[in-house]
């Protein structure tokens, strides 16, 4: 009736639809109640923590960030709020360039970690891909050393080709950064990036353990894989693919910035994830193990958070 009042008269609404005049009338002046109110107050929160996630979090992150902050609300309200006022997560991308290409004549590393990604200390194991970032000018290619202990990302490279060069960029930074003993294992697929003479002379170099899985198959390099499903949302964020802004062009430093909002962005330093608590500060990790805590330029606080939206 409320929203037909200026179309018909409310008598004649209240005649066909049952009701009081009257009682239309005390509806209109009745202050919301309490539930109401406090929908409305928990939807504020609910867009501060979504905003600030840069639209990527869906409701069981935004659940799961209020949680940690000591208020208790059902994961179905907070879903039902966030699905009336449109509020949604990004979505995972489906389509896009081959990044893994094999390389017939070149003989692959055996597969030291059959599907056991567990560590029990920081160095042991790295898990390494390549995965592609769409720009308004083509597609940058972003290779990544993830530290299977901490779910840490500790080298990383981005260019606009698929060379064996940005593997072996990705894999200095991690070695230089963690300065790793001649135990750490570097896991990846058979890709010709990681089959290459280059690499493999770099490995050698630094005393890393080249493994490799088998092909066509994601399951063996199921960690990498998990972190690019929530590296490929956050590059397509509602945010992102509405901007029109110049730095979104094909700039491998300023899409770094673009994507993962480095270093500018405070839920880089507390990500949402997952894992046990979801998540823990890079500050902490640093000075447990004399590893590097500060952010600096090429050294991305992320970490796998799997594949909840």
């Amino acid at each position: 009736m409320s929203t037909n009042q200026a179309l018909f008269p409310v008598s004649t609404m209240a005649r066909v639809l049952g009701v009081s005049r009257a009682g239309f009338y005390a509806w209109l002046c009745r202050p919301a109640s309490e539930h109401a109110q406090a929908d409305a107050a928990l939807l504020k929160r609910i867009r501060t923590v979504h905003a600030t996630a840069r639209e990527t979090y869906g409701s069981p992150r935004v659940h799961a960030e209020l949680q940690a902050k000591g208020e208790k609300h059902g994961r179905k309200r907070i879903a039902r709020l966030m699905r009336e006022v449109g509020l949604v997560g990004a979505s995972r991308r489906r389509h896009g360039p081959v990044t893994t290409r094999r390389d017939k004549d070149a003989r692959p590393a055996p597969d030291l970690v059959d599907r056991k990604f567990v560590a029990e200390g920081p160095n042991q194991l790295w898990v390494a891909d390549i995965t592609f970032v769409p720009t308004a000018a083509g597609f940058l290619y972003l290779a990544v050393v993830l530290d299977a202990w901490s779910r840490k990302i500790v080298g990383w490279s981005m260019a606009s080709h698929l060379r064996a060069e940005l593997v072996v960029d990705a894999l200095q930074m991690a070695v230089g950064q963690r300065r790793p003993g001649s135990d750490v294992i570097h896991h990846s697929d058979q890709g010709s990036q990681y089959t290459s003479l280059a690499f493999g002379a770099r490995c050698k170099e630094a005393g890393v353990r080249p493994s490799m899985g088998s092909v066509g198959d994601a399951y063996d390099n199921a960690m990498c894989e998990s972190f690019f499903a929530t590296c490929q949302r956050r590059s397509n964020s509602p945010q992102i693919r509405r901007s029109k802004s110049p730095q979104f062009r094909r700039s491998e430093p300023r899409v770094s910035l673009a994507i993962f909002g480095w270093p500018t962005t405070p839920t880089q330093h507390w990500r949402r994830s997952r894992w046990g608590d979801g998540g823990f500060r890079a500050d902490m990790l640093g000075h447990k193990f004399g590893m590097l805590a500060q952010p600096v330029a090429g050294a991305l606080d992320l970490y796998d958070d799997g594949m909840v939206e």
